[in-house]
């Protein structure tokens, strides 16, 4: 099964449910440049980070939180660029004072972080997993640079992962995402934080002037109190 966005993604994150109804989150990086592709992901404390290869200069459209999480109220935010942190403190206040969490508050803090001021006029995407009243939540965004964020709640049957990317998926002149009505999805059968990760990252091979585009894939599972996160790289160092 190919990646379900087409080959080239850009940036995708997906929400779900495992088979056995327990909150997860799969997220991808692809690039087709050399510089795009010299990144990985790295876990610092309750965070996943995107970052250099090496000793390279710090840039902000490609170094980024792009995970971060709480155990004890299971708020989990999962996007490409700097909103990422606004998102998940928002939520997790939000749980902690027991104020229900709409989706208009991502959709303020994704006007606020615009799109990316790059050639392509990449899109921010966020997602943030939380609950209410004990009911889990699942919220979709994206925000391109012509018009006003998108946002959505999604409501995953078990096994089921729904999804929004940065590009629409061609390998050559790619596209601003636009298919945010009709998100794609991806059917999981494991229980396995890694093997999520695995499978996102299995799904997605593609190459551009004959190099792998795909850079890293993030699974997280929240079961028994606590998110347990792995990732891929596909390089080290």
């Amino acid at each position: 099964m190919p990646n379900p966005n087409g080959p080239y993604p850009g940036r995708q994150l997906f929400l779900g449910l495992t088979v056995d109804a327990r909150p997860a989150l799969a997220y991808l990086v692809t690039g087709r440049s050399p510089q795009s592709r010299e990144r990985k992901a790295t876990l610092r404390d309750n965070t996943i980070i995107i970052g250099p290869l090496g000793n390279v200069p710090y840039d902000p459209l490609r170094h980024y939180t792009a995970v971060k999480w709480d155990d004890a109220s299971g708020v989990v935010a999962v996007n490409n660029g700097i909103q990422t942190e606004a998102i998940f403190e928002t939520y997790r206040l939000l749980f902690n004072i027991g104020t229900a969490p709409t989706t208009q508050y991502l959709k303020k803090l994704m006007e606020g972080a615009g799109a990316e001021p790059d050639s392509l006029h990449t899109p921010r995407i966020g997602g943030v997993i939380t609950s209410h009243q004990q009911s889990p939540l699942h919220f979709l965004s994206i925000k391109r640079h012509d018009g006003p964020a998108r946002i959505a709640q999604v409501r995953p049957a078990a096994g089921m992962l729904i999804g929004v990317s940065t590009y629409d998926g061609a390998l050559e002149n790619p596209a601003p995402f636009s298919s945010f009505s009709r998100p794609p999805r991806i059917q999981f059968k494991g229980t396995d934080a890694h093997e999520l990760a695995e499978y996102l990252f299995d799904l997605s091979a593609a190459t551009y002037n004959s190099e792998d585009i795909r850079v890293c894939a993030v699974g997280g599972i929240y079961t028994g109190g606590r998110w347990s996160i792995a990732f891929i790289n596909k390089q080290k160092g």
